[in-house]
């Protein structure tokens, strides 16, 4: 495996805190933010940043890091 197929945890500043997705509009818990390859083909490679959330339900989805702004409470 090449250094660069290896999956790197990158630290956030909301890790842990109340976030929103706002490409869906879900509401969750960051839980972590990971460097992934997300190409769908061998012949490239496209990184990101993905943003794993854990939505109240208890199920974590993805979406770009981008994508999420904390929850003000007020």
């Amino acid at each position: 495996m090449s250094e660069r197929e290896r999956y790197e945890y990158v630290p956030h500043r909301l890790l842990r805190c109340r976030v929103l997705d706002i490409a869906s509009g879900t509401e969750g818990e960051l839980m972590a933010v990971v460097n992934e390859n997300v190409s769908d083909c061998a012949a490239y490679e496209r990184w990101m940043h993905l943003a794993y959330v854990r939505a109240a339900s208890g199920r974590e989805f993805t979406t770009a890091v981008a994508n999420i702004e904390p929850i003000s409470r007020s």
